[in-house]
């Protein structure tokens, strides 16, 4: 075996190992770790598309501090809806593709290729879903003038600083 092989195999069978198991240890199966719940994996890649989706909820919900017209909260509103199909979708397809991969994991008769094409089209599928949320952001800034985008801004850093000193979502009606 040349020592690219060996490496190549080696990275597999630790992503595998590192990735996978968590699941296959949860005698119970309720999957409540690794990729079968919500926990750890799932939370990181919610994490990654939320961000997106929270800044088309907070262009939203601001739309008369930031001066949107109605055709813009319209534009705003089909990509937020385009958006979450997107995720939606992506998120089931990598939840199977994961599946697949545990499946494929716990049969050791599977080839190596199997399960490399496998993880190839999960991490795929993540490439795709965090792309989406990529192109809904700046799908969204592209309906705002310079003006909104400036002030979109200072209503988001004001949020910050609520949210670190503690006040943001106090008081009833406040907050996100």
């Amino acid at each position: 075996m040349t020592t690219k092989a060996l490496v190549g195999t080696i990275a597999i069978l630790s992503f595998v190992g590192v990735h996978v198991q968590p699941g296959l240890a949860n005698s119970n199966g309720d999957y409540s770790h690794g990729y079968g719940g919500e926990h750890g994996y799932w939370e990181e890649m919610k994490g990654h598309q939320s961000h997106a989706a929270d800044h088309l909820r907070h262009l939203l919900k601001h739309d008369k501090e930031i001066g949107l017209t109605e055709e813009q909260v319209k534009k705003l509103k089909a990509i937020e809806l385009e958006y979450d199909r997107a995720h939606i979708k992506a998120e089931a397809d990598i939840h199977v593709a994961e599946r697949e991969l545990r499946a494929l994991a716990d049969d050791e008769k599977t080839e190596l290729t199997a399960l490399e094409a496998k993880v190839k089209q999960s991490e795929m599928l993540e490439v795709g879903l965090r792309m989406a949320a990529f192109k809904a952001r700046r799908d969204a800034l592209a309906v705002l003038t310079p003006e909104q985008r400036e002030k979109a801004k200072v209503a988001h850093e004001k949020r910050m600083h609520e949210m670190m000193s503690g006040t943001h979502g106090a008081m009833p009606g406040k907050g996100h």
